[in-house]
């Protein structure tokens, strides 16, 4: 089966083995040189209409999977690169690859099911293959790394949900194996447990850091093929981060900031979804995702993704949620914040944003449009106004009861 190439193919089929998930190795390969290589497990949550009642099946990959040599390819200048594996009657399972030189990541995973297959969807009252698609799933690496994650990792694909487990993945691989140096998922770094300390040994533990204070405020954006800027972005960024500390001996909580001047900007846009990447000296890579609702004209910050690699870390951080809703705001108009705001993306990660003002699409010029600001500003401003109105009311009040006696006053003078 030919895949569209305007698709990453994540094609899904049944398969169950006394209800065991398969393990299945996949590789892409350009002449015999390996370019993508996966070692995982796969199952699928998928709903479907019978002609009187909704079902939900439990499938998985199988091990009997193989790579489409057709729609993979290890890419080219303006193509991606797509690992595409086919089974069953008419299914198949597919990623999508980009890199910014630094990280690479999951750009696309696409499902697509095929109805007509009675094995799976039984008494289905459609022969249809339905097709879905997610970006920006928060499978992030770095490059010549493997990306590792043992632990069970859902996804929502469209209404579906996608669970992938015992995950080892490289995409532009410089050689035909796996690298023994892995990039670990958020899931599997919060279940390792710190090495024990043997008897006799005394462990100086290093004092916590500095708070940094407020971060400097840096400009980014984004420009369209033909040259013209498309995204505007300014404002103070400043990591939130939980993590396991190899000098102090212990998970904590630590505040980074963004530093501009160390700082490059990278991305793309298109007609409904803008991405910003800002990435620092190839340690921290911060992703950010714009979705426009063509019907309401209205725009939202709906993902962000971090990666994060520095030398107190025991393994690379990686955080992802594509299911946000801040920064809301209208198509031509900028967004933006002034007060101090709090993002929150998982558990182990949120962020701080500064002086923020952002404008994703429809930018005209190299400057902002005009800008719709923020409750927190609005209260801000309508603080001062509130104080003013009860002080200028106190001053009337005292004005008019001082009248008020000095007239009472004069009429109690009797005259001689």
């Amino acid at each position: 089966m030919k895949l569209s190439p305007a698709l990453a193919a994540l094609i899904i089929a049944w398969f169950a083995v006394l209800g065991c998930i398969q393990a299945v190795t996949l590789e892409v390969k350009e002449g015999n040189s390996t370019c993508i290589k996966a070692q995982l497990s796969a199952s699928f949550s998928i709903s479907y209409n019978t002609s009187n009642s909704t079902r939900n099946v439990q499938v998985s990959l199988p091990d009997s999977a193989t790579v489409d040599t057709g729609s993979s390819s290890c890419g080219t200048t303006g193509s991606s690169p797509w690992l595409v594996a086919v089974f069953g009657p008419g299914h198949a399972l597919g990623l999508s690859f980009s890199t910014n030189g630094s990280l690479y990541s999951v750009a696309n995973l696409t499902l697509q099911y095929n109805l007509s297959d009675s094995s799976v969807f039984p008494e289905a009252n459609s022969s249809d293959v339905v097709t879905v698609v997610s970006s920006s799933v928060g499978i992030w690496a770095t490059i010549n790394t493997t990306y590792r994650c043992v632990s069970p990792s859902p996804f929502e694909v469209g209404g579906t949900t996608v669970t992938f487990s015992n995950m080892r993945l490289e995409a532009y691989m410089p050689g035909n194996d796996l690298s023994p140096t892995e990039s670990v998922c958020v899931a599997d770094q919060a279940s390792t447990t710190p090495p024990p300390t043997t008897a006799g040994t005394t462990t100086t533990v290093a004092p916590a850091p500095t708070p940094p204070g407020t971060p400097e405020r840096g400009m980014y954006s984004v420009n369209n093929t033909n040259g013209t800027v498309c995204l505007l972005a300014q404002m103070g960024l400043q990591l939130n981060i939980s993590h396991f500390s190899l000098s102090q001996n212990k998970t904590v909580q630590e505040l980074v900031n963004l530093a501009p001047n160390l700082t490059s900007s990278s991305g793309s846009c298109e007609a409904s979804s803008a991405t910003l990447v800002l990435t620092q000296e190839r340690t921290t890579t911060l992703n950010f995702t714009f979705t426009l609702n063509s019907t309401s004209h209205k725009y939202h910050l709906s993902g962000i993704t971090l990666l994060a690699n520095w030398s107190d870390m025991t393994a690379p951080f990686s955080a992802s949620n594509t299911s946000l809703n801040y920064l809301r705001s209208t198509a031509g108009r900028s967004y933006m914040c002034n007060a101090e705001q709090t993002l929150f993306v998982v558990p182990t990660f949120s962020l701080n944003t500064f002086k923020l003002q952002v404008q994703p699409f429809e930018v005209t010029t190299r400057q902002f449009a005009t800008a719709e600001e923020c409750q927190m500003d609005q209260d801000q401003m309508l603080i001062p106004i509130i104080v003013g109105a009860a002080l200028a009311g106190l001053v009337l009040i005292v004005l008019i009861a001082y009248l008020i006696g000095r007239k009472r006053s004069h009429a109690g003078y009797q005259t001689i």
